[in-house]
């Protein structure tokens, strides 16, 4: 069986208009759902906040050079290590949200903790340990929704993750904007604090929420005498993961170069150049809740190989055109990739390991670190070697490996 023929929320009881409820309903009317949607957006406002700011601070306020600031981004190797230990104590034992909230204690202290920096290693050593834990906060949202869903069955399940995943993304939408006016107007110190009390009050719009209590099923193993998940059955998840570690390689030598690209070779002013990076995530919400309707038709392997190969046609856009035009589209062909991926990840993650979707949800999410390295390594040998625009070959290439083996995927060649 394929990975798009296994039982999904569908058929005449998921379709009829009676028994299906809006979403948006379903989202505010579920203290669950409406507080992980506000915690998300709290997440992706913070984070986003003060990712950019990083490599100014680390240079201007601690005296790194700019190459020790470059390798500040290593330290997030370690989250998925410290996602894969969140994950599985979750699968084990349980209590997903009392995990969530000593996730994000983490992260208000690891973020307050570099804020108040004195000596340049401090913030590598907090970030490395720290804020590696911090990360699977998100991971153990997603599991904690879907045990509700699997408890409370009722065809929209896909559709709340994607409300709750857009959440996050409008975030990441308002974050870099407003860290950079709040550390223009006071300072990168004062910025990471605020991120810190941002990541802090994801706690409250859950309140004093207890993690959904899921029926035990015919089959399956309850939560407390779970076991680690084998080797063999993670094997599709690794896989999917590492499918999606390739298409998403191509985001950092996109934010890395693309500015540099448009900026010092073609020469567009700042705006025009602020208008091609702002399109995307625009494009991103606009996407998902229709890749959950495109999903349930085509299947969400398949449809997530076409966002692949959307991908490879945005990295040869920005190859190629050299036109404000032919930027543009690619990245308008970006958002589509990741209004896709964004809205339908983490949902296929947790169904390629379903005995312990905590763990799925934190490889899967943690996966990013993973990608980020290999494309900050891709985009520094290819602009040396090849230069820009031809750099963005490299990720093209890789998406193309991507798209492979995602299509074989969906033709059930990996999953039974």
């Amino acid at each position: 069986m394929s990975v798009n023929d296994r039982p999904r929320a569908t058929g005449p009881a998921a379709d009829d208009p009676v028994v299906r409820t809006s979403v948006l309903r379903l989202v505010r009317a579920s203290p669950l759902y409406r507080g992980a949607t506000v915690a998300l957006f709290l997440s992706g406002l913070g984070a986003s906040a003060a990712t950019p700011q990083i490599a100014s601070y680390l240079v201007n306020d601690l005296g790194a050079s700019l190459t020790e600031a470059g390798f500040f981004y290593l330290t997030s190797l370690t989250a998925p290590v410290a996602g894969y230990l969140v994950g599985a104590r979750s699968d084990r034992v349980g209590g997903r949200l009392g995990l969530f909230r000593v996730c994000a204690v983490a992260g208000f202290l690891g973020w307050m903790g570099i804020g108040l920096s004195t000596r340049l290693w401090m913030p590598y050593v907090i970030s490395a340990l720290v804020l590696g834990f911090a990360g699977a906060a998100t991971s153990q949202l997603f599991a904690a929704i879907h045990d509700r869903t699997t408890a409370h069955p009722d065809g929209n399940g896909d559709a709340v993750v994607a409300v709750v995943r857009m959440a996050l993304t409008g975030g990441w939408v308002i974050g870099p904007a407003a860290g950079s006016f709040l550390a223009a107007q006071t300072s990168p110190r004062t910025m990471f604090l605020a991120t810190a009390v941002c990541t802090l009050a994801q706690i409250v719009p859950l309140g004093a929420l207890r993690t959904p209590v899921v029926p035990p099923v015919a089959g399956h193993v309850p939560r407390s005498r779970a076991q680690r998940p084998a080797a063999r059955a993670m094997l599709p998840l690794l896989a999917f993961t590492a499918l999606y570690v390739l298409v998403y390689a191509g985001e950092p030598v996109k934010y890395a170069y693309l500015p540099l690209y448009m900026n010092e070779q073609l020469g567009f002013p700042s705006g025009l150049s602020g208008a091609i990076i702002g399109i995307q995530p625009l494009v991103e919400i606009i996407l998902m809740p229709l890749a959950v309707v495109l999903a349930r038709r085509t299947g969400m392997m398949r449809l997530m190989a076409v966002a692949a190969a959307l991908g490879v046609a945005a990295n040869v856009c920005f190859a190629t055109t050299g036109t404000a035009a032919g930027l543009f589209a690619g990245q308008i062909l970006m958002g589509g990739v990741w209004g896709v991926f964004a809205a339908l990840g983490i949902t296929m993650a947790q169904r390629l390991l379903p005995a312990a979707v905590a763990t799925a949800s934190a490889i899967f999410l943690s996966s990013t670190a993973l990608a980020s390295a290999l494309g900050g390594v891709a985009g520094g040998i290819g602009s040396a070697a090849i230069g820009l625009p031809h750099t963005f070959v490299i990720p093209a290439a890789l998406g193309c490996l991507a798209v492979a083996g995602l299509a074989w995927m969906a033709g059930g060649k990996a999953t039974d």
